[in-house]
């Protein structure tokens, strides 16, 4: 599996980079290999070592199924689960009188 090109600002980078090392902890943890966890999550094992180095290229499927594999997978469910932004951007515009 080839992964895209993508561009990220360096902080975003170093932030994919956080979530590739907790997924190779996590795997490390769990005393499973590279070759365990690519088999399971149907990829090869090039592929688990770009997840594990957080390449913002490779497909957000790829990531979830090596999350499951490690058992993990609920996690997906956090991200933009507490919409901070958004929350306080719709109580300006109730405020406002604006309906949605």
């Amino acid at each position: 599996m080839q992964s895209k090109k993508v561009l990220l600002f360096p902080s975003h980078q170093k932030m994919m980079e956080q979530v590739g090392i907790n997924i190779k902890l996590a795997r490390k943890r769990r005393g499973l290999t590279t070759v365990q966890v690519a088999e399971r999550a149907g990829i090869n094992r090039t592929t688990l070592y770009q997840v594990e180095k957080g390449n913002p290229g490779v497909a957000m499927g790829t990531y979830f199924n090596v999350l499951r594999v490690l058992g993990l997978h609920n996690d997906f469910l956090k991200l933009a689960a507490d919409d901070e932004l958004g929350k306080k951007l719709q109580d300006l515009d109730l405020l406002n009188g604006k309906k949605l």
